[in-house]
C-alpha cells in the first residue's frame, strides 16, 4: 500500500527550472509577487505577506553575499503540513530590489537558518 500525498504536502512546479515551493509557501509567494516598492518597503512587504499566511516576521538583513543576486534577506516562520508546525523560510530582495522570491533554508543558507532559529529561542525565552 502506497502513501498518500495530501495537498499540504504536494510541491508546485515551478517553471525554468525553478525549486518548487511547498502548497503553504506558494500563497507567500504569490502574496509577494505583486511587489512593486524598493529596499524601504521591503520589511514592511514581508511582514505583511507572512501575517497573511499566518507566519511570523523574524527579521531582515543586507544580503551581504549570502545569496546571489539579492540584496536584503528576510527571515520568517510560517505554517507548513498538516499540523502547521512553523518552519524558518527566507524572503530575497533581488539585486534590482524590484522582486521578492521565496527559498526554503538550503545548505548554503544553513548558518542563517541556524542564527534565525536562534533568534526564534531567544524571543520564546522572553
Amino acid at each position: 500500500m502506497l502513501p498518500t500525498q495530501t495537498a499540504a504536502d504536494t510541491a508546485i512546479a515551478t517553471p525554468a527550472g525553478e525549486p518548487a515551493l511547498p502548497l503553504e509557501l506558494l500563497e507567500l509567494e504569490l502574496s509577494l509577487d505583486g511587489f512593486s516598492g524598493d529596499e524601504a518597503d521591503f520589511a514592511d512587504a514581508v511582514r505583511m505577506a507572512a501575517d497573511q499566511v499566518g507566519g511570523d516576521f523574524l527579521f531582515d538583513l543586507p544580503a551581504s553575499g549570502l545569496a546571489e543576486d539579492c540584496r536584503r534577506i528576510a527571515a520568517l516562520r510560517v505554517p507548513q503540513g498538516e499540523e502547521g508546525a512553523l518552519a524558518v523560510v527566507f524572503a530575497l530582495l533581488d539585486a534590482e530590489g524590484a522582486a521578492i522570491r521565496v527559498e526554503t533554508p538550503d545548505e548554503t543558507m544553513k548558518d542563517l537558518k541556524r542564527f534565525a532559529d536562534a533568534f526564534v529561542d531567544v524571543l520564546q525565552r522572553i
